[in-house]
């Protein structure tokens, strides 16, 4: 008799107990999710959003100097990306209420781990939802005793970089980061684009009040935020290239870009260096086209028998003094001419004198934000060859709409 009533208790309707308890546990589970997700989209129907009273409650945040001095970041990404920060997108989706934010670990094992992030406004079932993967590995440029190493490259610089296995808290860093980033990322589409600028707008002004009232005040608070990321006041100094007695409106901004973006771990200080190198080679926009177009070959020079083209001594002044680096607005072009350089593009216009020294400017304003290999395209996307002579101004417009065509693509590849 006992024996039987054993044989009962371990199964209830031909099935294991346990297996019973592990479908309840489920069942108890997925009752629970619905009932979440149920019940925060009625709280969200019965309490809408009203937009006027999101705007005054975030306008109100951005005018906190606290949060104002950490709602932007700066990458040292090319000539330098900015944007609103994490700290930004957390406040607006707060402010905006009725939006949830969820994780969920959907792969996990020795070598990566991949969360889905999701972000959702319950008012209107807008939904946008990311995958980030996550490497359980690390490099470093040095290892310690007890690291793991795995493998070893060679980065940009040539140095040895060694790629060792993460402890839980490197992943935990590293998850946490990546997904800050994604929530920024996913939140900003849900927020009006009007609010947005109005907020940096409300920012800028907030932060530029500060530093008018009391300027030493807003140089020693950034430095010891710098301070507590292990950046000393002596590398700032470096940075900068003076004794920082005092800092520009431009230098505090950018300062507090790159203090936004070290601390949410989307750069490093070494980084930022490597962005001030880069900014201090020549920007000469004559020797940025030299540089990019140099190594190709001038054009066959006209024979006796070939017509020659008319002159255009304005336009061949204005060439001159661009292809020599100068700003046609700020000086008197010289009445001697150097022999041409092989080496130069000349762009000369027949017009208006001051038709052609706009294009001239805009022209070689893009010619510095482009890359050296853009450049060489927009010359072969156009058919320009060097020491050619243009006289027509639609013709210079159409470089300019190419550069500008190009600098866009540049920067939506970064």
């Amino acid at each position: 008799m006992a024996e039987k009533q054993n044989t009962s208790l371990a199964t209830i309707n031909n099935q294991p107990a346990a297996l019973v308890v592990q479908e309840t546990a489920s069942q108890a589970m997925a009752a629970q999710s619905k009932a979440l997700v149920e019940a925060r989209y009625i709280m969200a129907l019965k309490q809408p959003r009203d937009f006027d009273s999101v705007r005054e409650k975030f306008l109100r945040e951005c005018r906190r100097p606290s949060f104002a001095a950490v709602a932007r970041y700066r990458k040292p990404v090319g000539k330098g990306i900015e944007g609103p920060s994490i700290r930004f997108a957390e406040a607006a989706i707060r402010c905006m209420t009725n939006v949830v934010v969820t994780t969920t670990t959907v792969f996990d094992d020795d070598n990566r781990r991949i969360v889905h992030v999701e972000v959702a406004d319950l008012e209107v079932n807008a939904v946008y939802g990311q995958d980030i993967t996550i490497n359980k590995t690390v490099e470093r440029r040095k290892t310690q005793q007890g690291d793991t190493v795995l493998s070893q490259r060679k980065n940009s610089h040539g140095d040895t970089v060694y790629i060792l296995a993460a402890t839980d808290d490197d992943i935990l860093n590293k998850q946490n980061a990546l997904i800050s980033k994604s929530i920024r990322t996913q939140g900003l589409r849900l927020i009006p684009g009007d609010l947005i600028d109005e907020a940096e707008d409300v920012i800028k002004e907030t932060l530029s009040k500060q530093d008018n009232a009391d300027p030493d005040a807003a140089k020693r608070k950034l430095f010891d935020a710098f301070g507590s990321q292990g950046v000393r006041v002596e590398q700032i100094k470096e940075y900068l290239g003076t004794d920082a007695a005092t800092l520009t409106p431009k230098e505090l901004a950018d300062l507090r870009g790159f203090y936004s973006a070290l601390k949410d771990g989307e750069t490093t200080w070494r980084g930022v260096m490597e962005l001030r190198d880069q900014q201090k080679k020549p920007a000469n926009n004559a020797d940025a086209l030299k540089a990019a177009l140099g190594q190709q070959q001038p054009a066959p020079v006209a024979t006796p028998t070939q017509p020659q083209q008319p002159s255009d001594p304005a336009g061949d002044k204005l060439a001159q003094m661009v292809s020599n680096g100068a700003n046609p607005l700020a000086t008197t072009p010289a009445t001697s001419q150097k022999p041409a350089d092989p080496g130069e593009i000349k762009f000369t216009v027949r017009g208006k004198k001051d038709k052609a020294v706009g294009l001239y400017e805009k022209v070689f304003e893009l010619a510095s934000k482009v890359s050296p290999d853009a450049l060489k395209r927009a010359c072969e996307n156009l058919g320009i060859q060097l020491g050619a002579v243009t006289r027509d101004s639609t013709r210079l417009a159409e470089i300019k709409d190419e550069l500008e065509r190009l600098a866009f693509e540049q920067a939506q590849e970064t």
